[in-house]
């Protein structure tokens, strides 16, 4: 009777790609994982708005920012910190409780960023 993976990579134990020890054996540290890569600030451009929601609460939306190209949880912090208000990521828009129109313009162009609205 022949194996499954007989004659295959995957017939071998596994072995370290650094040493070439088996993984079992191998003392090498965990690979450092790559930092995430994100879109220049200056190339960007975030649309400010200001919209009513239920029971007549005002929020500042910020669009325009891509999840994949931001940061947008350390954004956010930083801008709920400068703001001193509460605010949330809803898909690739960031909310601020609260009428800060002008204080998010300032502070986007301070980071960078082109401003619209």
């Amino acid at each position: 009777m022949t194996r499954l993976f007989a004659g295959t990579q995957f017939d071998r134990p596994p072995k370290c790609d650094r040493c070439g020890r088996l993984e079992e054996e191998c003392e090498c540290p965990p690979p450092e994982p790559e930092p995430p890569t994100y879109l220049e600030p200056r190339k960007q451009t975030a649309r400010l708005a200001v919209e009513k929601r239920k029971r007549g609460k005002m929020v500042t939306v910020i669009r325009g920012l891509a999840a994949e190209d931001n940061d947008l949880a350390t954004l956010l912090t930083t801008l709920k910190t400068s703001c001193g208000a509460g605010g949330t990521i809803q898909e690739d828009s960031i909310e601020i409780q609260g009428r800060h129109l002008e204080r998010l313009r300032i502070d986007l162009k301070a980071k960078g960023y082109q401003v619209k609205g």
